[in-house]
């Protein structure tokens, strides 16, 4: 088993940016959601609420506190780390401080979203925040992810999906669809050589590369899975149609895994993937 794609996203909710090595954190990928939009009450603008977020591309440095930022008809635009004095935001429940970057990066993202009162934050102290105790331990921090540091699939367990889609279009007799690629669901970590499907639902603990991290968490899916990252006007029922039939419990469709970095180091495409547990 071993890692095949590895990605990150420098902005929350943004495009997604492929790498081949990055460092591991406790709280997660390097330059990994550090970033995120929010209105002017300071609340999380993701895609769900304005898909044109997927168009936006960001990098940035390994320490994620410089970013540039491209979208179509748009100069780039390069935001320094903010300094400004710390402001509330929300993340869904979360109640957070953040660094605004100031009204360049504000007027740029109005002008590429069409909305007023948009703002650009930065997450400066990952450390301030911690994943819920229910799965993680005293000490575990997260930075803007929605709940946990790092995400994980497999390409065995998307095949699988895949062929249900398949299976039950043919079934409606409807022409058998694209198979779902993997970044409708936006891992950071993708395994390969996994020799059944959702063999990651039994992993408590792994090893990448250099890097442990322990299996903590199912990942509840929603409609943002629906949106072709390619096409974001482009929705449709799936991948939440079939998972429904398939992978549903507690009143939620899941697919892929959540985890807690436990030492920090590198991982690259190509390093091995051990199960420890």
């Amino acid at each position: 088993m071993r890692l095949s794609q590895l990605h990150i996203h420098p902005l929350k909710s943004g495009a997604i940016l492929p790498v081949e090595r990055v460092r591991v954190e406790p709280w997660g990928l390097a330059g990994d959601r550090r970033w995120m939009v929010v209105d002017r009450d300071g609340v999380l603008l993701s895609a769900r609420e304005e898909r044109a977020l997927f168009t936006v591309h960001a990098s940035t440095t390994e320490a994620g506190d410089t970013l540039t930022l491209e979208a179509p008809g748009a100069p780039r635009l390069a935001v320094d780390r903010p300094e400004a004095a710390h402001i509330p935001v929300r993340l869904h429940r979360h109640e957070l401080l953040a660094r605004p970057a100031g009204a360049e990066a504000d007027d740029w993202l109005v002008r590429v979203l069409g909305r007023p009162g948009l703002r650009l934050v930065w997450c400066d102290d990952p450390t301030r925040r911690s994943p819920n105790p229910t799965y993680g331990q005293p000490g575990d921090s997260v930075a803007l992810a929605d709940g946990y540091p790092v995400t994980l699939t497999t390409t065995a367990s998307l095949r699988r999906l895949n062929d249900w889609i398949t299976e039950a279009a043919l079934e409606r007799g409807e022409s058998a669809p694209d198979p779902l690629p993997v970044q409708r669901f936006r891992p950071n970590l993708v395994i390969d050589g996994v020799d059944r499907a959702f063999a990651e639902d039994d992993w408590k603990r792994v090893r990448i590369g250099e890097v442990e991290l322990r299996v903590v968490k199912h990942i509840d899916r929603c409609v943002m899975t629906t949106i072709d990252p390619d096409d974001p006007q482009r929705r449709d029922k799936e991948p939440i149609r079939t998972l429904s039939r398939h992978r549903k419990w507690d009143g939620l469709t899941w697919f892929g895994r959540q985890l807690i970095p436990d030492t920090p180091g590198t991982v690259q495409v190509g390093d091995e993937l051990t199960v420890l547990d």
